[in-house]
């Protein structure tokens, strides 16, 4: 959604502050901002557009101060300018940095309008600079001044404050957005992700929401609502800085599709015993008792579930429902013919799969979480947590964190079936086998780019493209068609080959790029006769297959060519093509292919 950074007590708190920012540009880049106390004054930079704009705003006339708080947006309330970029400030005495949404915004704001305060942006987050001129005039100190304005507003947020009345404190809270707090040595600092704290410390406090607090040079004070205090125990993160750059690739997309090997090996592990076994992590008792599953995520993460979803119901004989996360709790779902509830979420901060899960736990289902970040709310709150190790994944498009998920949940239901004894411990031992191979298979996929380029440079002239596939094909034809509409901006569309005739083969005009996606299963037959009416029609068939079932088409107009893979992990491996595909149709389009418009990797309001 939005990044936010502070720090107090950091003698070069501006030039640390742009720093963090950068490890959190991929929350949000149309603007950004830091403001920092000097001299018992506040001091503000802003600029419209991605950091390189603010650096160079900081660069002509450096901020002076050793507290600060810093934002980088994505608009939500207001459009893209430099008066609506974050951190706003109120009566030159308070400035707040916020991510969220203040749902009852325009109330307050006409609240305070009639009693006379002006505000200079259109977004809802400067209403809280105002609320807090408001208590602080009023006498309140820090503590009882965040109570009385945490009790006027409604909605998901993380916000920071700064004011010249306490100019050694800075005042944080959350609701249902992330916010971590660092504690380093001489200073502390906050942040959105501990991403953005691990250059300068590892020492971690997670608020929980509702929670408060007060932040000095010297440690932290937390409250919990109603101005409790309480203990958060701090924890010791592994963000390794070395983590957070290109590492010689053109785009972080390029570096994170290369290291899906990694990802994969790693996730794999995560899923194996001390005895090299495939593990959930869970009793056989707890995996014998799920009889139904209901399985919750958003974009990149509901087509993971979907794939896994064949994965389940064919090896354990376990019915799945997949649910879009935003959907699911507001449409008053039945939810008897399951006890168990998966949320799946890369950052395991999205706040639609989150309330979802939250949700799914009031209906009296197990949850349990699948993330890549074990100290999320979503890990801190499910029941059991399923852990990808993709390492941070800064491009907005999801690639090794889709393959790692997809790995996890094989490995998953490979488990419920073992414990439910719908398979034998040979076969789970041979299909294990068989996801050892993976990081291999991926790496040989990886030296497909030189042969997709000349494809991706004809399929960036489209203006449309249609992606198809049958079976666990079918979802990652929906997550093909995804990535290369965020990427490149051409329309496209997944649909399941067989539904061709149902509707969507009015479509296929002369020349329409058609990618369709096979594997040598059951359902390769009829795919491939589907694919036959849409070539008879005109459309121009770019097929991501292996060479087995390469040896059965005879009418693609452009092939890409995969290693032999067992159907069970096709969808896993043909994803990597289907990756590079977009990537390198965006490249040719010359589109943002990290950033691109109005995305953002982590959604943290609804």
């Amino acid at each position: 959604m939005c990044g936010i950074v502070g720090a107090v007590g950091h003698k070069q708190c501006s030039s640390v502050l742009l720093d963090a920012l950068k490890r959190l540009e991929y929350r949000g880049y149309d603007s950004s901002g830091i403001v920092t106390i000097h001299d018992g004054k506040i001091t503000l930079k802003r600029a419209v557009g991605k950091l390189v704009n603010l650096d160079a705003v900081l660069s002509k006339g450096p901020l002076k101060g050793d507290i600060g708080i810093g934002h980088t947006r994505w608009a939500t309330h207001g459009g893209v300018s430099t008066a609506n970029a974050h951190p706003h400030v109120a009566s030159d005495r308070v400035s707040i940095v916020h991510n969220g949404i203040i749902e009852n915004h325009l109330a307050i704001r006409q609240r305070l309008e009639g009693a006379g305060r002006q505000f200079s942006s259109d977004t809802d987050s400067e209403v809280l600079a105002h609320l807090f001129v408001e208590a602080l005039d009023s006498g309140m100190e820090p503590a009882a001044a965040t109570q009385q304005v945490l009790a006027e507003i409604e909605g998901a947020y993380a916000f920071a404050v700064l004011t010249i009345d306490y100019p050694d404190i800075l005042i944080v809270a959350r609701n249902a957005s992330p916010l971590a707090l660092g504690i380093g040595d001489d200073a502390c600092y906050i942040g959105s992700d501990a991403i953005a704290l691990s250059h300068l410390t590892r020492k971690i406090v997670y608020l929980k929401d509702h929670d408060f607090a007060l932040v000095r040079a010297d440690g932290v004070a937390v409250y919990q609502e109603g101005g409790v205090p309480v203990n958060r125990e701090a924890v010791f993160v592994a963000a390794s800085p070395g983590l957070i750059n290109k590492g010689g690739y053109r785009h972080f997309m390029e570096k994170e599709i290369h290291e899906q090997p990694d990802a994969i090996a790693h996730s794999l592990a995560a899923m194996t015993n001390e005895y090299g076994q495939l593990t959930a992590h869970m009793s056989d008792s707890a995996l014998h008792a799920i009889n139904g599953i209901v399985m919750l995520a958003a974009g990149t993460s509901h087509y993971a579930t979907q794939i896994a979803r064949y994965w389940i119901e064919s090896l354990a004989g376990v019915p799945v429902a997949c649910e879009v996360a935003s959907e699911y709790h507001y449409r008053q779902p039945a939810t008897s013919p399951y006890n168990t509830a998966i949320a799946v979420s890369q950052s395991g901060e999205s706040l639609d799969t989150l309330m979802a899960m939250r949700h799914a736990a009031t209906c009296n289902l197990s949850t349990i979480g699948l993330v890549n970040v074990p100290s999320s709310t979503i890990a801190r709150e499910a029941g059991a947590v399923l852990h990808t190790r993709a390492g941070p994944e800064i491009g907005v498009a999801s690639t090794k964190s889709f393959t790692a998920q997809l790995t996890v949940l094989l490995c998953f239901a490979v488990e419920i079936a073992r414990a439910k004894r719908q398979i034998d411990d040979a076969r789970a031992a041979k299909i294990h086998q068989k996801i050892q191979a993976l990081p291999g298979l991926v790496g040989k996929a990886l030296a497909l780019f030189d042969n997709i380029r000349p494809i991706a440079h004809r399929l960036s002239h489209a203006k449309s493209a249609l992606y198809l596939g049958r079976g666990t094909l079918y979802p990652l034809a929906l997550e093909g068609a995804l990535k290369l509409k965020e990427l490149s901006y051409i329309h496209a569309e997944g649909f399941a080959s067989g539904e061709m005739k149902h509707g969507p083969i009015a479509l296929i005009e002369d020349g329409l790029p058609v990618v369709a996606l096979l594997s040598a299963d059951g359902l390769m037959a009829k795919a491939s006769n589907n694919l036959r009416e849409a070539s008879a029609r005109g459309g121009n068939i770019i097929l991501i297959a292996d060479a087995d079932t390469l040896a059965e088409v005879d009418y693609a107009s452009a092939v890409i060519e995969v290693p032999p893979v067992d159907p069970l992990l096709a969808p896993i491996l043909l994803s990597v093509p289907a990756q590079i595909l977009a990537y390198l149709t965006a490249v040719e389009k010359g589109t943002d292919v990290d950033q691109p418009r109005n995305l953002a990797k982590s959604v943290t309001v609804e």
